[in-house]
């Protein structure tokens, strides 16, 4: 949901920073395995209740992770391949977020597990539709640089960030806040199955 207007807003900015960045020669990969590595820690920080440490390591995981694409752009293009590495990070390091937090919080473990299986199947469903319009030449309104296309839908990446924040930054509240994001979670699943049925029926 706030995707789009967030990658609007940050984007001269972040164009910039990726200019400079690959003017210097950091590269997309680099940045997605700073990304993926941090997330690791910040999921190994979680499961040792190092709330804060964990709070910090998931926001500069997101900050290398947002910066990728932008450095490949702003360097020799983006390929298919770095696309789906960067996906994988992501997907990897939600899960391994996730994991941590119930491991480090075991009252919340029933929300946590139930936001992962959201997630499994959230990812089921973006990941299907777009391969499945792409086999089609099908469009879903949602085309833009990345390379791989991802629906929009209530929880995006942004919401993601902001959920797993707050898991880390209350965690005394982790079971509602990750109760009410799986809600979130679900609903998306939902639009993402109306607009399947939409655009591929």
């Amino acid at each position: 949901m706030l995707d789009r207007p967030l990658r609007a807003r940050l984007g001269p900015p972040l164009t910039a920073t990726a200019t400079w960045l690959s003017n210097r020669g950091v590269r997309a990969g680099h940045l997605t395995a700073t990304g993926f590595v941090l997330g690791l820690g910040a999921a190994g920080a979680a499961a040792g209740r190092w709330w804060w440490v964990a709070l910090v390591l998931w926001l500069a995981s997101r900050v290398a992770d947002g910066l990728d694409g932008a450095v490949a752009r702003a360097g020799s293009g983006p390929t298919a391949l770095g696309a789906w590495l960067d996906i994988i990070a992501d997907f990897t390091v939600y899960g391994a977020f996730v994991v941590g937090a119930s491991i480090g919080q075991p009252d919340a473990r029933v929300a946590l597990l139930v936001l992962l299986w959201t997630y499994y199947v959230n990812g089921a469903t973006v990941l299907g539709l777009a391969a499945a319009a792409a086999s089609r030449d099908a469009t879903t309104g949602d085309e833009d640089e990345r390379g791989i296309v991802l629906t929009r839908g209530l929880a995006e990446g942004t919401e993601t960030i902001v959920a797993h924040a707050l898991l880390v930054t209350f965690p005394a509240f982790m079971a509602p806040i990750a109760w009410a994001f799986a809600a979130m979670v679900g609903a998306t699943i939902l639009q993402r199955v109306a607009l399947a049925r939409r655009h591929l029926g």
